[in-house]
């Protein structure tokens, strides 16, 4: 799979997202970004397409194991995604941990309908909120990348219903560390504002967030 079709692929899933990355100038680092979304997109998946939580968890541990090819520098399995991660984490010198949190944070919600508030932060800091921060130290890697945490916490806390007005404020207090260049990786949050925006809403949104650095 080329990196347009990773591209075609994130924007089709993950739209929001896909469009705040295209304020990152440089296209070989939005790339990066897309082939981020893509392994996040990959892991929440793995339960909506398997049967039972057994069999996510499986699709689970199959990435995992995918993580421990990209890390020990070997041969990678021969997935798109897969190989376009490894080819980010060798240029960037990605952390295996927050990539590791983001399928612990998966498999912690299996068989679990819903959450309570708590279990619901420590689920948004650990998928979308190192989703974030990962995507702010590939955008700058003088980043203060856990300046983007509060970010995907707010988002998460959204996508599963529940209040997150008090994270978007600490988001947006916190987006103020990242340099201009890192600003891509939260700007997203800003469409948290707006309900259901349309497509020429969001896009007036983020253009706004993003000329001026604020959520």
């Amino acid at each position: 799979m080329a990196d347009g079709d990773l591209d075609t692929s994130v924007r089709r899933v993950d739209p929001d997202r896909w469009l705040a990355s295209r304020f990152i100038a440089d296209p070989a680092a939005r790339s990066d970004v897309i082939a981020l979304l893509a392994y996040d997109h990959e892991l929440a998946r793995a339960d909506v397409v398997a049967s039972n939580s057994l069999v996510a968890e499986i699709r689970l541990t199959w990435w995992r194991e995918a993580l421990d090819e990209v890390f020990d520098g070997g041969k990678v399995r021969r997935h798109p995604v897969a190989q376009a991660l490894a080819g980010v984490v060798a240029r960037h010198g990605l952390d295996r941990a927050p990539l590791e949190a983001m399928i612990d944070a998966r498999i912690d919600i299996l068989d679990r309908p819903s959450l309570d508030f708590d279990a619901a932060l420590r689920w948004a800091d650990a998928a979308p909120g190192s989703a974030a921060a990962l995507t702010a130290r590939i955008l700058d890697p003088a980043a203060t990348a856990e300046a983007a945490v509060p970010s995907g916490r707010a988002w998460g806390l959204r996508a599963l219903g529940h209040p997150f007005g008090e994270a978007l404020g600490e988001a947006s207090r916190a987006a103020r560390a990242l340099s201009p260049a890192a600003f891509p990786a939260v700007a997203h949050a800003a469409l948290l504002r707006a309900r259901s925006p349309s497509p020429l809403e969001a896009r007036l949104r983020l253009i706004w967030a993003v000329a001026r650095g604020r959520i």
